[in-house]
Protein backbone atom coordinates (compact mmCIF):
# COMPACT_ATOMS: atom_id res chain seq x y z
CA UNK A 1 0.00 0.00 0.00
CA UNK A 2 1.68 3.28 -1.26
CA UNK A 3 1.17 6.45 0.40
CA UNK A 4 -0.53 9.46 -1.19
CA UNK A 5 1.47 11.77 -3.19
CA UNK A 6 2.75 14.40 -1.51
CA UNK A 7 5.06 17.38 -2.02
CA UNK A 8 6.26 20.70 -1.15
CA UNK A 9 3.64 22.42 -3.03
CA UNK A 10 0.30 20.14 -1.89
CA UNK A 11 -1.99 22.31 -1.48
CA UNK A 12 -3.80 22.10 2.62
CA UNK A 13 -7.37 22.03 2.82
CA UNK A 14 -8.00 23.25 6.82
CA UNK A 15 -11.32 22.35 9.23
CA UNK A 16 -10.19 24.87 11.99
CA UNK A 17 -12.97 24.28 14.80
CA UNK A 18 -13.02 27.21 17.12
CA UNK A 19 -14.85 25.62 20.03
CA UNK A 20 -11.86 23.33 20.40
CA UNK A 21 -9.25 23.87 23.20
CA UNK A 22 -8.78 27.40 24.69
CA UNK A 23 -6.46 29.11 22.03
CA UNK A 24 -7.66 32.29 20.40
CA UNK A 25 -8.87 31.06 17.31
CA UNK A 26 -7.79 34.72 14.94
CA UNK A 27 -4.30 33.81 16.32
CA UNK A 28 -4.01 30.35 15.47
CA UNK A 29 -5.75 31.29 11.86
CA UNK A 30 -3.26 34.10 11.44
CA UNK A 31 -0.35 31.61 12.31
CA UNK A 32 -1.64 29.16 9.94
CA UNK A 33 -1.56 31.56 6.87
CA UNK A 34 1.97 33.03 7.78
CA UNK A 35 3.61 29.66 7.92
CA UNK A 36 1.40 28.70 4.74
CA UNK A 37 2.70 32.06 2.54
CA UNK A 38 5.88 31.78 4.24
CA UNK A 39 6.59 28.29 2.28
CA UNK A 40 4.70 28.85 -0.13
CA UNK A 41 1.96 26.48 0.09
CA UNK A 42 -1.77 27.36 -1.06
CA UNK A 43 -4.56 26.67 2.29
CA UNK A 44 -7.87 26.99 2.31
CA UNK A 45 -9.14 27.06 5.97
CA UNK A 46 -12.69 26.10 6.77
CA UNK A 47 -13.85 27.77 9.95
CA UNK A 48 -16.06 25.94 12.50
CA UNK A 49 -17.89 28.38 13.96
CA UNK A 50 -21.07 26.97 14.99
CA UNK A 51 -23.07 23.57 15.57
CA UNK A 52 -23.74 21.28 13.03
CA UNK A 53 -20.98 22.30 10.51
CA UNK A 54 -17.92 19.81 11.31
CA UNK A 55 -19.23 17.11 9.75
CA UNK A 56 -20.46 19.28 6.17
CA UNK A 57 -17.12 20.95 6.44
CA UNK A 58 -15.01 17.77 6.90
CA UNK A 59 -16.16 16.14 3.81
CA UNK A 60 -15.92 19.61 1.60
CA UNK A 61 -12.34 19.79 2.92
CA UNK A 62 -12.22 15.93 1.36
CA UNK A 63 -13.74 16.69 -2.02
CA UNK A 64 -11.42 19.93 -2.45
CA UNK A 65 -8.61 17.60 -1.55
CA UNK A 66 -9.41 14.89 -4.02
CA UNK A 67 -10.03 17.13 -6.64
CA UNK A 68 -6.35 19.40 -6.28
CA UNK A 69 -4.45 16.06 -4.82
CA UNK A 70 -4.53 18.42 -1.61
CA UNK A 71 -4.12 17.09 2.32
CA UNK A 72 -7.01 17.51 4.73
CA UNK A 73 -5.93 18.66 7.63
CA UNK A 74 -7.81 18.77 11.16
CA UNK A 75 -7.09 21.68 13.50
CA UNK A 76 -8.83 21.03 17.23
CA UNK A 77 -8.89 18.36 19.71
CA UNK A 78 -9.47 14.87 20.06
CA UNK A 79 -13.34 15.12 18.49
CA UNK A 80 -12.37 17.44 15.74
CA UNK A 81 -9.69 15.29 14.76
CA UNK A 82 -12.07 12.36 15.15
CA UNK A 83 -15.06 13.48 12.37
CA UNK A 84 -12.23 15.32 9.70
CA UNK A 85 -10.55 11.57 9.91
CA UNK A 86 -13.93 9.54 9.48
CA UNK A 87 -14.24 11.79 6.38
CA UNK A 88 -10.81 11.39 5.03
CA UNK A 89 -10.03 7.51 5.63
CA UNK A 90 -10.21 5.75 2.60
CA UNK A 91 -10.60 8.98 0.31
CA UNK A 92 -6.72 8.58 -0.74
CA UNK A 93 -6.00 11.77 0.60
CA UNK A 94 -3.15 12.52 2.92
CA UNK A 95 -4.36 13.73 7.02
CA UNK A 96 -2.23 16.58 8.74
CA UNK A 97 -3.39 17.72 12.49
CA UNK A 98 -2.49 21.18 14.31
CA UNK A 99 -3.96 20.29 17.70
CA UNK A 100 -5.53 22.11 19.85
CA UNK A 101 -7.48 20.51 22.19
CA UNK A 102 -7.09 19.75 25.82
CA UNK A 103 -5.37 16.13 26.24
CA UNK A 104 -4.26 15.78 22.23
CA UNK A 105 -3.77 12.19 22.88
CA UNK A 106 -3.81 11.40 18.91
CA UNK A 107 -0.85 14.25 18.04
CA UNK A 108 1.17 13.13 21.17
CA UNK A 109 1.33 9.67 20.49
CA UNK A 110 2.33 10.22 17.25
CA UNK A 111 4.89 13.21 17.49
CA UNK A 112 3.32 16.20 16.44
CA UNK A 113 3.63 19.31 19.09
CA UNK A 114 0.89 20.92 20.83
CA UNK A 115 2.62 24.53 19.88
CA UNK A 116 0.77 25.60 16.57
CA UNK A 117 4.02 26.86 15.19
CA UNK A 118 5.67 23.16 15.46
CA UNK A 119 3.35 21.67 14.11
CA UNK A 120 2.93 23.85 11.39
CA UNK A 121 6.61 22.87 11.08
CA UNK A 122 5.26 19.24 10.67
CA UNK A 123 2.96 19.66 8.44
CA UNK A 124 5.21 21.44 5.97
CA UNK A 125 8.16 19.19 5.59
CA UNK A 126 6.75 15.88 7.12
CA UNK A 127 5.86 12.73 4.53
CA UNK A 128 2.27 10.91 5.52
CA UNK A 129 2.82 7.82 7.00
CA UNK A 130 0.41 4.96 7.77
CA UNK A 131 -0.53 4.87 11.05
CA UNK A 132 -3.58 2.52 12.49
CA UNK A 133 -7.66 3.46 13.10
CA UNK A 134 -10.26 2.01 15.05
CA UNK A 135 -13.60 0.71 14.14
CA UNK A 136 -16.55 0.43 15.80
CA UNK A 137 -19.81 -0.48 13.56
CA UNK A 138 -17.72 1.57 11.21
CA UNK A 139 -17.28 4.59 13.51
CA UNK A 140 -13.88 5.69 13.68
CA UNK A 141 -11.75 5.82 16.98
CA UNK A 142 -7.87 7.27 16.78
CA UNK A 143 -7.51 7.26 20.59
CA UNK A 144 -10.20 4.83 22.44
CA UNK A 145 -13.80 3.59 22.43
CA UNK A 146 -16.18 2.85 25.82
CA UNK A 147 -19.16 2.05 27.09
CA UNK A 148 -20.43 1.70 30.54
CA UNK A 149 -19.03 3.91 33.31
CA UNK A 150 -16.21 5.68 30.91
CA UNK A 151 -18.91 6.75 28.65
CA UNK A 152 -21.02 8.10 31.51
CA UNK A 153 -17.31 9.98 32.77
CA UNK A 154 -17.03 11.62 29.62
CA UNK A 155 -20.54 12.82 29.12
CA UNK A 156 -20.67 14.50 32.34
CA UNK A 157 -17.28 15.58 32.05
CA UNK A 158 -18.89 18.01 29.28
CA UNK A 159 -21.38 19.69 31.68
CA UNK A 160 -17.87 20.05 34.23
CA UNK A 161 -15.93 22.26 31.35
CA UNK A 162 -19.33 24.18 30.88
CA UNK A 163 -19.33 25.56 33.84
CA UNK A 164 -15.38 25.44 35.07
CA UNK A 165 -13.61 25.51 31.67
CA UNK A 166 -11.67 23.11 29.61
CA UNK A 167 -8.34 22.04 31.71
CA UNK A 168 -7.13 18.64 32.63
CA UNK A 169 -7.84 19.63 36.37
CA UNK A 170 -11.59 19.98 35.94
CA UNK A 171 -11.25 16.78 34.04
CA UNK A 172 -9.80 14.90 36.61
CA UNK A 173 -12.36 16.70 39.11
CA UNK A 174 -15.51 15.59 36.92
CA UNK A 175 -14.06 12.04 36.75
CA UNK A 176 -13.73 12.01 40.96
CA UNK A 177 -17.16 13.33 41.65
CA UNK A 178 -19.06 10.78 39.16
CA UNK A 179 -17.31 7.72 40.52
CA UNK A 180 -18.33 9.11 43.76
CA UNK A 181 -21.94 9.23 43.10
CA UNK A 182 -22.45 5.43 43.08
CA UNK A 183 -24.98 3.63 41.24
CA UNK A 184 -23.18 2.47 38.11
CA UNK A 185 -25.14 0.31 36.45
CA UNK A 186 -23.29 -2.80 34.98
CA UNK A 187 -23.81 -4.31 32.03
CA UNK A 188 -23.59 -8.16 31.34
CA UNK A 189 -21.98 -8.51 27.85
CA UNK A 190 -20.42 -11.69 25.87
CA UNK A 191 -18.01 -11.33 23.98
CA UNK A 192 -16.15 -12.95 20.86
CA UNK A 193 -12.57 -12.54 20.12
CA UNK A 194 -9.87 -14.82 18.10
CA UNK A 195 -12.50 -18.06 17.85
CA UNK A 196 -13.79 -17.90 21.77
CA UNK A 197 -16.39 -16.15 23.40
CA UNK A 198 -16.70 -14.99 27.22
CA UNK A 199 -19.74 -13.61 28.98
CA UNK A 200 -18.78 -10.82 31.23
CA UNK A 201 -20.24 -8.40 33.88
CA UNK A 202 -18.62 -4.75 33.58
CA UNK A 203 -18.82 -1.74 34.62
CA UNK A 204 -17.39 -0.47 31.79
CA UNK A 205 -15.45 -1.23 28.72
CA UNK A 206 -13.05 0.37 27.09
CA UNK A 207 -11.09 -0.43 23.48
CA UNK A 208 -7.65 1.39 23.54
CA UNK A 209 -6.07 2.25 20.05
CA UNK A 210 -3.42 4.93 21.50
CA UNK A 211 0.09 3.57 22.30
CA UNK A 212 0.82 6.87 24.58
CA UNK A 213 -2.59 6.23 26.65
CA UNK A 214 -2.32 3.14 27.55
CA UNK A 215 1.54 3.22 28.41
CA UNK A 216 0.83 6.01 31.53
CA UNK A 217 -2.29 3.39 32.27
CA UNK A 218 -0.42 1.11 32.82
CA UNK A 219 -1.87 -1.96 30.74
CA UNK A 220 0.53 -4.56 29.57
CA UNK A 221 -0.76 -4.55 26.52
CA UNK A 222 0.04 -0.84 25.54
CA UNK A 223 1.67 -1.23 22.47
CA UNK A 224 -1.08 -3.56 20.59
CA UNK A 225 -1.97 -0.68 18.84
CA UNK A 226 1.76 -0.37 17.11
CA UNK A 227 1.56 -4.24 16.34
CA UNK A 228 -1.49 -4.20 14.68
CA UNK A 229 -4.05 -4.24 17.50
CA UNK A 230 -6.54 -3.02 19.42
CA UNK A 231 -6.33 -3.51 23.74
CA UNK A 232 -10.03 -4.30 25.65
CA UNK A 233 -10.22 -3.16 28.86
CA UNK A 234 -12.80 -4.32 31.17
CA UNK A 235 -13.57 -2.89 35.08
CA UNK A 236 -15.00 -5.91 36.69
CA UNK A 237 -18.26 -5.28 38.85
CA UNK A 238 -16.55 -4.83 42.20
CA UNK A 239 -17.79 -2.28 44.98
CA UNK A 240 -18.31 1.45 43.97
CA UNK A 241 -16.02 3.09 46.53
CA UNK A 242 -13.69 0.79 44.90
CA UNK A 243 -13.87 3.12 41.39
CA UNK A 244 -11.55 5.96 42.67
CA UNK A 245 -8.77 3.51 43.90
CA UNK A 246 -8.74 2.60 40.03
CA UNK A 247 -8.73 6.43 39.14
CA UNK A 248 -5.33 6.75 41.40
CA UNK A 249 -3.88 3.26 39.76
CA UNK A 250 -4.40 4.92 36.50
CA UNK A 251 -3.25 8.23 37.01
CA UNK A 252 0.05 6.21 38.50
CA UNK A 253 0.56 4.11 35.70
CA UNK A 254 -0.20 1.02 37.39
CA UNK A 255 -4.10 0.14 36.20
CA UNK A 256 -2.90 -3.10 35.08
CA UNK A 257 -1.45 -4.22 38.29
CA UNK A 258 -5.67 -3.47 39.95
CA UNK A 259 -7.69 -6.98 40.57
CA UNK A 260 -10.63 -5.37 39.14
CA UNK A 261 -9.10 -4.95 35.60
CA UNK A 262 -9.15 -7.39 33.18
CA UNK A 263 -7.33 -6.55 29.75
CA UNK A 264 -6.19 -8.21 26.55
CA UNK A 265 -5.72 -7.21 23.16
CA UNK A 266 -7.18 -8.37 19.70
CA UNK A 267 -7.69 -7.32 16.33
CA UNK A 268 -11.41 -7.60 16.10
CA UNK A 269 -13.92 -8.42 18.66
CA UNK A 270 -18.21 -8.74 18.60
CA UNK A 271 -19.26 -6.92 21.61
CA UNK A 272 -23.33 -8.55 22.30
CA UNK A 273 -25.56 -8.40 25.28
CA UNK A 274 -25.52 -11.39 27.05
CA UNK A 275 -29.09 -11.52 27.23
CA UNK A 276 -31.61 -10.34 24.27
CA UNK A 277 -33.39 -6.82 24.27
CA UNK A 278 -30.83 -4.91 24.45
CA UNK A 279 -31.10 -2.89 20.60
CA UNK A 280 -28.46 0.21 21.04
CA UNK A 281 -25.86 1.59 23.25
CA UNK A 282 -24.45 4.64 23.94
CA UNK A 283 -21.28 4.39 22.80
CA UNK A 284 -18.18 7.11 23.39
CA UNK A 285 -15.26 7.40 20.58
CA UNK A 286 -12.85 9.91 21.11
CA UNK A 287 -14.67 11.54 23.88
CA UNK A 288 -17.81 11.91 21.21
CA UNK A 289 -20.94 10.10 22.25
CA UNK A 290 -22.88 7.75 19.64
CA UNK A 291 -26.05 5.20 20.26
CA UNK A 292 -24.78 2.83 18.16
CA UNK A 293 -26.69 -0.47 17.32
CA UNK A 294 -25.76 -3.96 18.73
CA UNK A 295 -24.31 -6.15 18.46
CA UNK A 296 -21.01 -3.97 18.25
CA UNK A 297 -17.56 -4.86 16.16
CA UNK A 298 -14.70 -3.34 17.25
CA UNK A 299 -11.78 -4.46 14.81
CA UNK A 300 -8.79 -2.61 13.01
CA UNK A 301 -9.57 -0.50 9.77
CA UNK A 302 -8.38 -2.69 6.57
CA UNK A 303 -6.65 0.87 5.17
CA UNK A 304 -4.41 3.27 7.22
CA UNK A 305 -4.38 6.94 8.10
CA UNK A 306 -2.28 8.42 6.26
CA UNK A 307 -1.19 10.85 8.83
CA UNK A 308 1.80 13.80 8.06
CA UNK A 309 3.80 13.37 11.86
CA UNK A 310 7.42 12.54 12.19
CA UNK A 311 9.43 9.10 11.95
CA UNK A 312 9.95 9.68 15.78
CA UNK A 313 7.23 10.26 18.54
CA UNK A 314 9.36 11.10 21.85
CA UNK A 315 7.06 11.12 24.28
CA UNK A 316 5.87 8.01 23.52
CA UNK A 317 9.17 6.38 23.55
CA UNK A 318 9.73 8.37 26.77
CA UNK A 319 6.55 6.26 28.10
CA UNK A 320 8.20 2.76 26.90
CA UNK A 321 11.54 3.31 29.31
Amino acid sequence: MHPPAHGADTPLFIVLNAASGRRDTDAVRTAIESACNAAGRRCRIFLVDGPGKLQPFAREAVERARAGGGVVVAAGGDGTINAVAQATLGSGCAFGVLPQGTFNYFSRTHGIPAETEAALQVLLTEPPRAVQVGLVNDKVFLVNASLGLYARLLEERETFKRDYGRSRITALGAAVVTMLRGGHRSWRLRLAWRGQERDLRTRSLFVGNNALQLHQVGIADADAPEEGQLAAIAVKPGRWWSLPGLLVQGALGRLGHADDILSFPFASMTVKPAASGQRRIKVATDGELNWLAMPLLFRVAPEPLWLIKPAVAPELEAARE
